[in-house]
């Protein structure tokens, strides 16, 4: 039980900090980049990096982070490591919490610009620019505080889950 616990814990730890080192990498490097081009390159670099981002390793890693926490949580709530699962459960909340932000704002934006195609229309791209850009990187923002938040409580329940055992 023990193994299954740090496992657990460890593949949680180590995947909400990939996760959360892309979003962060989104808000301090990659937006503030493409805020700096003009409207076609933004529009049409964010329709492939939409399409990329959709593959096997990310979704096990995004997805993944969920599935070994909740293993994790519940390992050690039938233990009895309570220390461990409480802050295993607070982690798993920011992470449905960012999970939220996601499909609620930042993956529908994603479809809208991505559904806006590529007009020949300059002016139409920049209308596609604008209804995406400014709203999407301040909710980028709040998923990245979530899930450096959810990160943070991970590791914190491994360095617990090692005093305990």
């Amino acid at each position: 039980m023990q193994v299954l616990q740090a496992v657990a814990l460890m593949a949680t730890t180590i995947t909400a900090g990939l996760v959360a080192g892309l979003m962060a990498a989104f808000a301090y490097a990659v937006m503030p980049g493409l805020a700096q081009t003009g409207e076609r390159v933004f529009v049409a670099t964010m329709q492939r990096i939409n399409v990329a981002i959709v593959n096997a390793w990310f979704m096990i890693i995004f997805l993944g982070t969920l599935v070994f926490g909740i293993v994790a949580a519940i390992t050690h709530m039938r233990a009895g490591t309570w220390p461990v699962a409480w802050w295993t459960i607070i982690g798993l909340g920011f992470y449905v919490g960012a999970l939220i932000v996601t499909g609620t704002v930042n993956v529908p934006l994603n479809k809208q610009l991505d559904d806006a195609g590529m007009p020949d229309d300059l002016t139409q791209v920049a209308v596609a620019r604008n209804r995406f850009e400014a709203r999407w990187v301040r909710w980028n923002v709040v998923r990245t505080v979530l899930h450096l938040a959810a990160f943070g409580c991970f590791a914190w329940a491994l360095v617990r889950h090692g005093q305990l055992t």
